[in-house]
């Protein structure tokens, strides 16, 4: 029983497990950003070479 109460204690103290899910996080949110940057600037891009093709 004791080793049972050590392991749920050495469990509760690991902190491996938050620290992945927190990069996780992270790396998820800068995707979510540099997914929305290229947006923008795709859009940006194609409205100059639609105002470029017009003109032509």
């Amino acid at each position: 029983m004791k080793d049972l109460f050590a392991k749920v204690k050495a469990f509760a103290h690991d902190e491996e497990g938050a620290t992945a899910i927190e990069y996780g996080i992270m790396i998820a949110a800068i995707a979510a950003v540099i997914i929305g940057l290229v947006y923008s600037i795709g859009l940006k891009v194609n409205t100059a070479f639609n105002t470029v093709n017009n003109k032509m």
